[in-house]
């Protein structure tokens, strides 16, 4: 998907929330926020938006001098882990704990402070387990899962990270041995290997980094080791909107579970704000 005139306001929106969590010096967010315009206004608009909010969020961490979301990240991942025992059961008493696993990972989505101020998880679990799927390919899933072993695991934020680790764990109960990737670097509130280990994801399986501060998934920035593994995987899991913006119409086997979050996503796919999706990617995709 490209750039959409509504993206810009959007842009501004995540610098702010960037910037008030980064600081309570008015004068330095003005002058930090005057600086990011630059970015903006420099927008290609025929790449995803997650291009310019990349370059948004790296002048931020610049000119702050630290990761604004360093904070918050970790106070997610444990309230996400209060909830993780609770969790476990709903997952072991459902009568298909795949699709409750894929649910409750798809509600875990909610979780994005580059959006979003504050979040309710409970609300979005609920919704989750009691909600169709806007967008349900589950079946073509299991397809998928009957013709291999191996899976890699595209993550996207702290906190959802533990919601992550239920799915894994029960895609691993299954007989399937997982590969899950974080960031190479902060950026937002994206997973990086502190949240792995913080999440104890990393003593379920295998962890990597893509090598990228990228937001959502640019190949073409990650590390070449990371552009292999992802070159070579017949099955992939895509967590995140922002996965969605820069992963639809890859030439692989990708799923993609998340919320759509923003007017233009949504409109992108023909859907409510807030529609949650279990989405195999394709060539008309974005």
């Amino acid at each position: 998907m490209k750039v959409s005139v509504d993206c810009f306001p959007c842009f501004l929106k995540q610098a702010i929330i960037a910037l008030r969590l980064g600081t309570d010096d008015e004068s330095l967010q003005k002058e930090i926020l005057k600086s990011t315009c630059e970015a903006i206004r420099m927008t290609d608009t025929s790449k995803p938006p997650a291009y310019t909010t990349t370059f948004i969020h790296r002048k931020i961490r610049q000119m702050l001098g630290k990761d604004p979301f360093k904070d918050i990240k970790s106070e997610y991942n444990q309230i996400a882990l209060r909830l993780y025992p609770s969790l476990k059961t709903v997952v072991e008493k459902s009568t298909d704990p795949l699709l409750t696993s894929i649910r409750l990972a798809i509600a875990g989505n909610v979780i994005d402070f580059g959006i979003f101020t504050s979040v309710d998880v409970e609300g979005a679990i609920r919704r989750a387990l009691n909600s169709q799927l806007a967008v349900d390919d589950y079946s073509s899933l299991i397809e998928a899962l009957s013709d291999t072993d191996e899976i890699l695991y595209l993550t996207d934020n702290a906190g959802e990270i533990v919601f992550d680790r239920i799915l894994i764990e029960t895609l691993m109960s299954r007989g399937k041995n997982i590969t899950a990737v974080v960031k190479g670097s902060p950026v937002i509130n994206d997973t990086t290997m502190t949240d792995a280990e913080e999440s104890r994801l990393s003593d379920v399986c295998k962890v990597i980094d893509n090598g990228s501060d990228a937001v959502g998934t640019i190949l073409a920035w990650t590390s070449s080791a990371f552009q292999e593994t992802f070159h070579h995987a017949t099955l992939i899991i895509s967590k995140g909107q922002a996965n969605f913006e820069t992963l639809a119409g890859t030439e692989k086997n990708i799923f993609l579970l998340f919320q759509s979050k923003c007017e233009v996503v949504s409109k992108e796919l023909y859907l409510s704000p807030g529609s949650m999706l279990l989405k195999k990617s394709s060539r008309s995709a974005g």
